[in-house]
């Protein structure tokens, strides 16, 4: 009979939590960045204003995001500790009719009935509110709101994003600066699409195509916007 290897399996569902907020901060950064940088070029400014503008936005949406992935995510904290208060005090006033809705979970799931009570009862006899939290509410360790790390990740990734088009700015003549930073950008874009495709394992190309239209867009209604702005001031 030949042997089970066994080896340790890395499934990428455990980087769902900092993925999410990084390339949304990065996103973010660059997106809002450019579309700022390009609207006030758009409308005539000298290249010294553009930059304090620049820098004022990326400051701005650093902290922004941070403070918004806190308060999102902590709510979302706050709704899973009160789940567990309100299951803690249900597996205690009421031990046998948590133990039947256990293993009616595992009844659907196509265990048997006698195999599904015996399964509930270990794992309850281990830890009955982990293995409600895990099997009724859902809840895991992979998937448990962390508000700090949300916040500092998003502002993080946000500030790197936003100093790409930045430098656009510091090396690209006055003359050429909306076009030099619309395509950085976008290509900037493309590549974080790309990264993020490939680390959470989606399709590369239509990550890529989604991020870059979405930028484009937002840079051309800024740039309009700031034409116009510019014309009428």
């Amino acid at each position: 009979m030949p042997r089970l290897h066994l080896h340790p399996e890395r499934h990428l569902v455990s980087r769902i939590g900092w993925l999410r907020a990084a390339v949304l901060g990065a996103n973010d950064g660059i997106v809002s960045t450019a579309s700022l940088i390009v609207g006030v070029a758009a409308a005539a400014a000298t290249q010294s204003d553009i930059l304090i503008a620049g820098v004022a936005g990326l400051v701005a949406g650093a902290m922004s995001m941070a403070a918004g992935e806190y308060v999102s995510v902590s709510s979302q904290s706050d709704t899973e500790q009160a789940d567990l208060a309100r299951e803690t005090e249900e597996l205690r006033d009421n031990p046998v009719f948590e133990h039947e809705e256990l293993a009616d979970i595992y009844v659907r799931r196509s265990v048997e009935r006698g195999l599904a009570r015996q399964v509930a009862a270990q794992l309850m006899a281990k830890d009955a509110l982990g293995a409600h939290a895990q099997d009724e509410l859902g809840m895991s360790e992979i998937t448990s709101a962390r508000p700090i790390q949300a916040a500092l990740t998003s502002a993080a990734t946000f500030a790197v994003g936003a100093a790409m088009p930045l430098l656009m700015v510091v090396v690209a003549p006055t003359q050429l600066l909306v076009w030099v930073v619309s395509g950085a950008s976008l290509a900037f874009l493309a590549l974080l699409g790309a990264i993020g495709a490939q680390a959470g394992g989606a399709n590369v190309l239509r990550a890529t195509a989604r991020v870059t239209f979405w930028g484009a867009l937002a840079m051309a209604l800024t740039a309009g916007i700031g034409a116009v702005v510019g014309i009428a001031v």
